[in-house]
């Protein structure tokens, strides 16, 4: 941020699914740099196969002088989201921006993806963006509008690489949101997608991206996500709505 300029997103609060490590931390971390309240959401209370907690997250924007608060929040659970929305509005006040990065990777072929994968990603991917998305609309409608934005892959036009679970279920939360837009303008409130202009290296790559090789050139920086969702998270329908964003082309 520009020394002495307000930060753009003072006073706002921002529900955050996914938070706990990968693009959902890094993006909160940039929410919170940006002024916001955060609500660091997702499963990992405690660690486990993969590095990072909410509270850890959550603890590392309050060392840095942010505002943050862990909630436990499975994406798949209906009680366990409205649970975790309940609990940032009572802290907070209310929610002015959602970032529904909570996701599940696979990427192998469709004739030898076991249903129990397939179902997963939808579960997560899909419902899961809906299930976080219905419960925190009303709160953002309250607020006189705000800024929802779901994480998404350039995977999703990818289909000279042929098809797999992933790509599909992303594809699926993209048609969402961007019909979303149109239910939402008359509330102020903007609707978008955000995807990595490349691959982002995460955690949950590492440990579902099939052994796939990425080249260096073709590796983003995790802060691109951090900043293009601030980018986002500062409109309503009078700014950028029902659009498809790459991090990279939106803030180069």
């Amino acid at each position: 941020m520009t020394p002495g300029a307000p930060d753009p997103l003072s006073g706002r609060v921002a529900f955050v699914a996914g938070a706990s490590r990968g693009i959902g931390a890094t993006v909160a971390r940039h929410l919170a740099a940006a002024g916001a309240s955060v609500a660091v959401a997702a499963r990992s209370e405690v660690l486990g196969k993969l590095p990072g907690t909410i509270g850890s997250v959550a603890a590392q924007i309050n060392d840095a002088g942010g505002q943050a608060l862990p909630v436990a929040c499975d994406v798949t659970s209906e009680s366990s989201v409205q649970n975790a929305v309940d609990a940032t509005v009572a802290e907070f006040g209310g929610i002015d921006i959602l970032v529904a990065n909570a996701g599940v990777l696979w990427l192998g072929p469709i004739e030898t993806t076991p249903l129990k994968r397939w179902q997963l990603c939808l579960d997560v991917n899909l419902t899961g963006v809906f299930l976080v998305t219905r419960a925190v609309i009303p709160h953002v409608r309250a607020r006189g509008g705000g800024s929802l934005i779901a994480v998404t892959t350039t995977g999703v036009g990818m289909t000279d690489s042929g098809a797999n679970a992933y790509w599909v279920s992303k594809a699926a939360a993209e048609r969402l949101y961007l019909g979303l837009a149109a239910d939402l303008r008359g509330d102020n409130v903007a609707v978008n997608c955000l995807s990595p202009s490349r691959v982002v290296l995460t955690e949950g790559w590492q440990a579902g991206g099939a052994g796939m090789q990425i080249p260096p050139e073709m590796v983003e920086p995790p802060e691109a996500m951090g900043r293009a969702a601030v980018l986002l998270a500062t409109q309503d329908a009078s700014g950028i709505t029902g659009t498809v964003q790459r991090s990279e082309e939106l803030t180069p």
